[in-house]
């Protein structure tokens, strides 16, 4: 309990004092007397959610995020059935190999793959990757490189935990590999793709370390990017701490209004719960 109060509960009841907070400026703005902080009401909120730079940042991360759930998820699942066949050659060192670029920091990961995509320094010729038509999709390359294995991992462990018994009969009855995987796998794992994805959607919706890390390699991603880069631009750039606060606090909002309708339209559609 006191490591919740200290580690989440205050820093953000902190966050929401400052983003009913504004400074008010008197006179010239010059002297110890001359910025005074106000009580500001829902002025800060109306002004986020009115930000058409916010909105635009949205939209962005929505197309991004498509593509990195679709990819990400669907290559951790066929990895996780194909390390759970029934013949498979060198398992471990492929779990390993699909796992091992979690491992590699984010920032890092981010910088290795930057310098893969410059023109002149890129094996892979002087293709524009980070144009502005192709930066998304590069920045959606560098989150599934890293974040696959991680859900791999989760939806193999759960395959490891189901019976060999199940699986030997429905060899038993004539079912082949994909069969098995089809009609007693994948609905075994229906609850940890669930899970997975709502991990996958919270860590989409906050994502920062891509476009900040590439942003120097290109003039194609601005500082509003994502909503966290505007969050981070008010913050520390421009110094309107309450704007920032009252943004953050409206994507913690959005993500978890996101998480739970997820998680509420699952459990009235695939379990039949009213």
């Amino acid at each position: 309990m006191v490591l919740f109060t200290l580690f989440m509960a205050l820093p953000i009841g902190y966050t929401a004092y400052l983003s009913l907070r504004r400074t008010k400026v008197s006179g010239l703005g010059l002297g110890a007397g001359a910025r005074t902080e106000v009580f500001a009401g829902l002025g800060n909120y109306a002004a986020a959610i009115g930000d058409g730079e916010l909105w635009a940042g949205w939209l962005r991360v929505l197309g991004y995020g498509a593509l990195v759930l679709a990819l990400m998820l669907g290559l951790a699942l066929v990895f996780a059935l194909m390390l759970d066949a029934a013949h498979v050659r060198l398992a471990r060192i492929t779990r390993i190999s699909i796992y091992l670029p979690y491992a590699v920091p984010g920032v890092a990961a981010t910088l290795m793959w930057g310098f893969l995509y410059l023109p002149g320094l890129s094996p892979f010729g002087d293709h524009p990757f980070l144009s502005a038509g192709l930066v998304t999709f590069s920045m959606a390359n560098v989150a599934v490189w890293g974040g696959t294995g991680f859900n791999m991992l989760v939806l193999y462990t759960n395959l490891r935990a189901v019976p060999r018994e199940y699986y030997e009969a429905a060899r038993i009855d004539g079912a082949g590999e994909l069969g098995i995987a089809l009609r007693i796998k994948i609905p075994i794992l229906v609850p940890a793709i669930i899970l997975t994805t709502v991990f996958s959607v919270v860590a989409t919706i906050q994502v920062f370390t891509e476009p900040t890390t590439l942003r120097p390699l290109t003039n194609t991603i601005s500082s509003t990017w994502s909503p966290l880069m505007k969050v981070y631009r008010d913050a520390f750039v421009t110094g309107d701490l309450h704007s920032a606060a009252a943004t953050s606090m409206v994507i913690a909002g959005i993500s978890l209004v996101v998480s739970f309708g997820f998680l509420r339209i699952v459990k009235n559609h695939a379990f039949g719960e009213d």
